[in-house]
């Protein structure tokens, strides 16, 4: 099952980004490149 669900990616001070969503609360994931931030 997939879910389509819309993220907040910000880079943070340390050059990391950082993925939340508000529709999804408690998800929290962080990479390397925006891409990596927001694979499933």
């Amino acid at each position: 099952m997939e879910l389509a669900i819309r993220i907040h990616v910000e880079e943070l001070p340390e050059g990391l980004f950082l993925a939340t969503s508000d529709e999804l609360p408690g998800l929290v994931a962080q990479g390397r490149t925006v891409a990596e931030a927001s694979e499933p």
